[in-house]
């Protein structure tokens, strides 16, 4: 038995060696996202509000307000002749809010439908009452907190404001386990359910069902010629990107192995079931892609799901893909071990062998 699926194993992996550009794209393909991704979205800071300040001059020279002295907001510096289009730019939430601070009685603009708009009215609000009437008030007690008790004292009866530090998480970080998983899918979904819908269009399973080897044989060698292809070409991608990009790896790489080989598992059966009796390869291309493209969407590989409504989430649990992203992020970002990525294992290993006995069950040769 075990020979006959060696046969099939290395025959497979042969055919996928010798297409240059299959391979070629299944390794330049991600990793080229990840680099657009990264140019893309810059790890810059960049300031919270955009506020624009009417001047005489067209400059800031000379404005005097206590709005001026704040941290992360950007202040533009709008002529007076350019009023009409700056109330516009308000309207249009390109600026947060229009302060006139030379006028008789200081004025503004703002968007009541502009969320942004509301927090820069609050701080203008805030910051003008500090300057006119509570320059006497004592400032908010600080604590930093310590490394090992996470907790500080306070001087005074005023709340505590307990400082932390650490580096901002790029873009670039939180989308690479992702892309890596969405790699892993297209590669499971196409390679096999594409490729052994072409064998039964070609013949390839006719002449194969004459000889001693089983469906199970065959999906099984197809199983394991896939995931030494999605395995490794993910290795490449992640050494390739880590390399040029420094992503960081907080994690158990034993725990990050062992979740994109239950995820290989999960989504090359899946595959499979595509594969099982259709005949033509536009009917397998049209449902992969209709089998991909709500995972893609609603496993957060490439935005969170976090505020979406209540039935896109149901939905998203219900997806594989949905436990592979997970599981990768909570071992690469969140510094999670094998025990703590154990549920999401469990899940994607039991509907790999749901997905594989359904697809052996329904296998036909012709």
């Amino acid at each position: 038995m075990w020979t006959r699926i060696r046969a099939i194993l290395v025959a497979r992996n042969r055919e996928f060696y010798r297409d240059r550009s299959g391979l070629g794209w299944n390794l330049l393909m991600p990793m080229l996202m990840v680099l657009a991704f990264a140019f893309i979205f810059q790890d810059e800071q960049s300031d919270l509000l955009k506020i624009g300040v009417l001047t005489p001059s067209g400059t800031l020279n000379g404005v005097e307000s206590p709005m001026l002295d704040l941290e992360h907001v950007t202040f533009v510096p709008v002529p007076v002749a350019d009023l009409a289009a700056a109330i516009v730019k308000v309207e249009r939430h390109q600026l947060d809010l229009l302060l006139d601070p030379s006028a008789a009685v200081p004025r503004y603009w703002v968007n009541g439908d502009s969320a942004n708009g509301y927090l820069a009215e609050r701080l203008l609000l805030a910051v003008e009452s500090s300057a006119s009437g509570s320059e006497g008030r004592e400032p908010v007690a600080e604590v930093q907190i310590n490394a090992d008790s996470g907790s500080g004292v306070s001087a005074s009866n005023e709340p505590e404001r307990q400082t932390l530090s650490g580096a901002a998480l790029r873009y670039v970080d939180w989308v690479l386990p992702g892309v890596l998983a969405m790699n892993i899918m297209f590669s499971s979904l196409w390679g096999v359910g594409w490729v052994i819908v072409r064998y039964r269009k070609n013949g390839v399973l006719r002449r194969l069902k004459a000889t001693p080897l089983s469906p199970w044989e065959f999906l099984t060698a197809q199983v394991l010629s896939r995931l030494l292809v999605v395995l490794g070409a993910s290795l490449i991608v992640y050494l390739g990107t880590t390399w040029l990009l420094d992503v960081p790896m907080r994690g158990s790489y034993v725990a990050l192995a062992l979740v994109y080989v239950a995820g290989s598992l999960c989504l090359i059966s899946l595959g499979l079931i595509i594969a099982a009796r259709l005949r033509t390869e536009e009917l397998a291309d049209g449902l992969l892609n209709l089998m991909s493209w709500p995972m893609l969407l609603l496993s957060g590989v490439l935005f969170s799901m976090e505020g979406t409504s209540a039935l896109a989430q149901g939905v998203s649990q219900a997806l594989p893909l949905t436990h592979l992203v997970a599981a990768a992020r909570a071992v690469m970002i969140d510094g999670a071990g094998v025990v703590e990525v154990l549920p999401e294992i469990g899940v994607l290993l039991a509907l790999a062998i749901a997905f594989l006995s359904l697809a052996t069950w329904m296998f036909r040769w012709e």
